[in-house]
């Protein structure tokens, strides 16, 4: 298991070093930073001296090696337009979002799993085709058009829950609803089919044939080993939840991380982009990896398959 472990806590760390890489070269994709930050108007003077106090004047190279140990750190410097710390901005708004994913996570898994299950005890039937549906509708729908009909309908038509802000529990229902629906087919097709597999195995018709009544051999034996497949998607899915929550965020008026980087992207804000990608990208990889290793310890013949 030691082992194991570190060659995935390697192979994590190369990533988020390449990540970092990436998220520094964001940059320079839209041409000349200094430029950028001086306006189309600036003189010689403004633009060198911008230089000098971003560091810009440096080799590419130096400049990279420097941001990387800062951000390490912790400092991702100021922001150009909100001429605030960087890493504060993104630490006030981390828990919004987290929550939010969390939640939505939450949501996918909980409607997910009844549907897979059922999907599995009657394969080819109108239950199958009724649970494929309810799940594809997630992916047919996009997000922000699921949004709003849930806004009209809760929000303003039932009156049951709030539509905007981020101030209370109930704020985060329908958001978290409305990004965690899409992720539900992914996990309904995997539950299904690891659950119709687990059902035709020689151990789940060995415990029928002992007696065991028929919960007990389908939430004891089936859906424990069928389940394991779902940690390492959950932590997938959550990364991806929380890097695409920008248009959720926007349309719900919640105040997290989404709404920073559509902000900061459309403001030209080059050190919050960054940081952003670059904290999201090392939670990504973090997921992944606890994933791997809980995944390991549950199965021990995984760490002897890679």
């Amino acid at each position: 298991m030691a082992a194991f472990a570190l060659r995935r806590v390697l192979l994590a760390a190369l990533v988020a070093i390449t990540v970092s890489a990436i998220a520094f070269g964001l940059l320079y994709l839209s041409g000349d930073p200094v430029r950028a930050l001086a306006g189309e108007n600036a003189t010689d003077e403004v633009i060198q001296r911008l230089s000098q106090e971003y560091g810009f004047d440096r080799p590419i190279g130096e400049q990279f090696l420097s941001w990387l140990g800062k951000a390490v750190t912790g400092d991702f410097g100021k922001s150009i337009y909100f001429n605030t710390d960087v890493a504060e901005m993104i630490w006030d708004r981390l828990p919004i979002t987290m929550a939010l994913g969390v939640m939505a996570l939450g949501f996918a898994i909980c409607l997910s799993i009844p549907l897979g299950v059922l999907a599995a005890l009657r394969p080819n039937t109108f239950v199958d085709k009724a649970a494929l549906t309810i799940s594809l509708f997630g992916q047919a729908l996009p997000n922000f058009w699921f949004a709003i009909l849930l806004i009209i309908l809760f929000g303003l038509t039932l009156r049951w829950l709030p539509i905007s802000g981020n101030s209370s529990f109930a704020h985060f229902i329908l958001p978290a609803v409305a990004l965690g629906y899409y992720a539900t087919p992914a996990f309904m097709r995997l539950i299904r089919a690891e659950m119709m597999d687990v059902l035709a195995s020689d151990y789940i018709r060995t415990a029928r044939a002992k007696g065991l009544s028929t919960s007990s051999v389908l939430f004891k034996h089936a859906l424990r080993n069928a389940i394991i497949p779902v940690v390492s998607l959950a932590a997938v899915q959550l990364g991806f939840m929380l890097g695409g929550s920008v248009i959720i965020e926007q349309v719900f008026a919640i105040k997290g991380l989404g709404a920073l980087a559509w902000e900061s992207i459309s403001r030209s804000d080059y050190p919050v982009v960054q940081a952003l990608v670059l904290v999201i990208s090392v939670i990504y990889v973090g997921l992944t990896l606890c994933a791997d290793l809980l995944n390991a310890a549950i199965d021990p013949r995984l760490r002897h398959g890679h």
